[in-house]
């Protein structure tokens, strides 16, 4: 009795820390007999594209279940219906918009930047041509280096401001790769580039995993970290919080996930956000300076355990009965030169939660099976 009393209180103890889903991990061979149920049909090479999933979700130790998985296909399908370097519509016309803006903001004069983009480029053909021709990110990226590498006006226009900031099948953004590498090793050997890598299957897929599942979060529902996918990490925990900001300060603050003013200058005034809270400072007994260190916790679990978001809830919550939610949807207006209509966070994490309940669905065959499996999706916690 005494042993097994142990045992449930060590497997109640692995629940609370990890938040997630505690089951034995499948070996390698029956995640990928899994993958091969729920990729869809007709898509080329399902046997490569189930080799490199189920390598990134072993090399992150992530558990690889149906709806972890799905987690995965849902997103990719969403950014490139599963192409690993996806064409995008128009992009000889938004690579030279962009340049030229660049430029603009330089005051680089056009006709020198014309006359650059004739030089002749390390594959024969000149970098105007190149662009001309431009169908991915990754091709894109390839002249940008290239061009910064060869010409003089390219090194001071582009010099660090390659403008392809995501890529491979689950749009990842480049930046987040790096810096995921710099943590902990990338599983393959390779002589290319972090960039270069996110930009085939495998470490697109790879890093695309990793900025989904490979963070601590305790939302109630999936559609959460699909909208931290599109927004940054702990963005719709933020919101739950700066909802509770506004209402306990009464100010009508934007609902981003942004905590703090990022890459502002010493000095400048506080954002929306910090500047609501600093006003609730004398009831939260707390100072500018406190409050500033806990809101630059907003990129980290760390942030959970705060003081600050602790006592912002209790001026909040007007009673324990009335318990504010502790995650909501950013409202973000997404922008950039591929998007072309309006589109917001909340309608992106919409349409991914509606492709990974399908896929769910599709993973639970069998009536025992899909009661199963409800069952635990209204249990869960995601890791």
């Amino acid at each position: 009795m005494r042993r097994a009393l142990a045992c449930m209180a060590v497997a109640a103890l692995a629940a609370c820390t990890t938040g997630g889903l505690v089951e034995d991990r499948p070996d390698p061979m029956a995640t990928r007999a899994t993958l091969e149920r729920l990729l869809p049909d007709r898509l080329p090479d399902r046997d490569g594209w189930a080799r490199d999933i189920e390598r990134a979700f072993t090399a992150l130790s992530l558990p690889a279940d149906v709806e972890h998985l799905c987690a995965a296909l849902a997103v990719t399908e969403q950014e490139s219906s599963f192409r690993a370097d996806p064409a995008v519509p128009n992009l000889p016309r938004l690579a030279r918009e962009e340049i030229f803006r660049r430029a603009g903001r330089l005051r680089v004069p056009a006709v020198a930047v014309r006359m650059a983009l004739q030089i002749e480029s390390p594959t024969g053909r000149t970098f105007d041509e190149r662009l001309a021709r431009v169908r991915t990110e990754r091709e894109l990226s390839d002249i940008y280096e290239d061009f910064v590498a060869l010409a003089p006006l390219g090194r001071r226009l582009l010099a660090g401001w390659n403008p392809v900031r995501t890529g491979g099948p689950m749009q990842v953004a480049i930046d987040f790769a790096e810096r995921h590498a710099r943590r902990r090793p990338y599983p393959y050997e390779t002589d290319a580039s972090i960039r270069q890598e996110v930009f085939t299957r495998r470490g697109g897929m790879y890093f695309g995993i990793a900025h989904l599942l490979d963070y601590p979060a305790d939302y109630p529902a999936m559609r959460y970290r699909f909208a931290d996918f599109n927004a940054g990490h702990y963005a719709s925990r933020n919101a739950a919080f700066q909802r509770a900001v506004a209402i306990a300060s009464g100010q009508d603050i934007a609902i981003d996930g942004d905590l703090v003013r990022h890459g502002a200058a010493p000095g400048a005034a506080p954002g929306e956000t910090e500047a609501a809270v600093r006003s609730l400072g004398d009831r939260l007994g707390m100072s500018d300076a406190q409050i500033r260190r806990e809101l630059e916790l907003g990129d980290s679990i760390e942030f959970d355990r705060s003081p600050l978001l602790a006592a912002v809830y209790r001026l909040a919550e007007t009673s324990p009965a009335k318990r504010l939610p502790r995650a909501a949807m950013p409202q973000i207006r997404l922008s950039g030169p591929k998007i072309q209509r309006e589109l917001t966070t909340e309608w992106f994490a919409n349409r991914v939660e509606t492709r990974w309940r399908r896929c769910v669905a599709r993973g639970h065959t069998g009536d025992a099976a899909r009661s199963r499996g409800a069952a635990r999706l209204a249990r869960a916690r995601y890791p």
